[in-house]
């Protein structure tokens, strides 16, 4: 069997990737086919965390320029991550990949509640744990949620499953044609040229933690294995 470069991993989806080229809502296809690549890591022995946005569903950004009150916003978008996680434990399971879902605010009849030394147990099992909820707090993101988490249960790595979009670029490459993919940079490179790969919170909290990060496309099939397996595709963040 081939041998995987990482043993326990976060993986961060974000909710646009679930919604394949509909921008919005679940779609099945796609959902089926990152359960069944998450199925072939988990066949390599990696214990494997994940990280679900909801913006598929719900962005707390949207309801604060509502005029809603931001704290209910982000509340919401928190409902959203745990309707994405349970789509997703539902299809894994149907695949017979072992699944639990732990949320950061108590929804018992659903999820278990966030329990690190019961995800980590879970981890050991080779159960798949999903992380929902964000950090059960408003104004942090999901991002922040995969690096406090990672850091959390001792994570070697956050792979950060990108749709449409194969790696971090100088500048949006839908945008301007000049861009240039990096292949490596650091967390410090990253704040400061404000590359908008995930926030200033998140990176802070990467860094701090010596966390590195592999930012690659979800697009193609097979790419999470491939990270797994420290194949050199999308581009790694790591240092100050």
């Amino acid at each position: 069997m081939t041998k995987a470069h990482y043993k326990r991993i976060v993986l961060k989806l974000s909710g646009e990737a679930l919604s394949g080229e509909l921008g919005y809502g679940l779609e099945p296809k796609i959902i089926r086919s990152i359960a069944q690549q998450v199925k072939e890591v988990v066949e390599l022995g990696v214990e494997t965390a994940i990280v679900v946005g909801g913006g598929n569903i719900w962005r707390g950004k949207v309801g604060s320029e509502m005029g809603m009150d931001r704290a209910n916003a982000d509340y919401m978008g928190m409902l959203a991550t745990i309707m994405n996680s349970l789509a997703l434990q539902d299809s894994l399971e149907n695949i017979g990949v072992e699944t639990r879902v732990q949320t950061s605010i108590e929804m018992r009849q659903v999820a278990e509640p966030y329990i690190r030394r019961r995800a980590m147990r879970h981890l050991e099992k080779k159960r798949v744990v999903i992380f929902a909820a964000g950090t059960g707090n408003p104004y942090f993101s999901t991002d922040t949620t995969a690096a406090l988490r990672a850091a959390e249960i001792d994570a070697e790595v956050i792979l950060m499953a990108k749709n449409n979009v194969d790696g971090v670029y100088t500048a949006d490459p839908k945008i301007d044609p000049n861009a240039t993919k990096y292949e490596e940079l650091t967390y410090m490179q990253m704040l400061n040229e404000e590359l908008g790969v995930m926030d200033s919170t998140a990176s802070s909290l990467c860094m701090d933690n010596e966390l590195p990060l592999l930012v690659f496309s979800i697009g193609k099939e097979g790419n999470i294995k491939r990270a797994v397996l420290g194949e050199k595709i999308g581009t790694i963040v790591k240092g100050k």
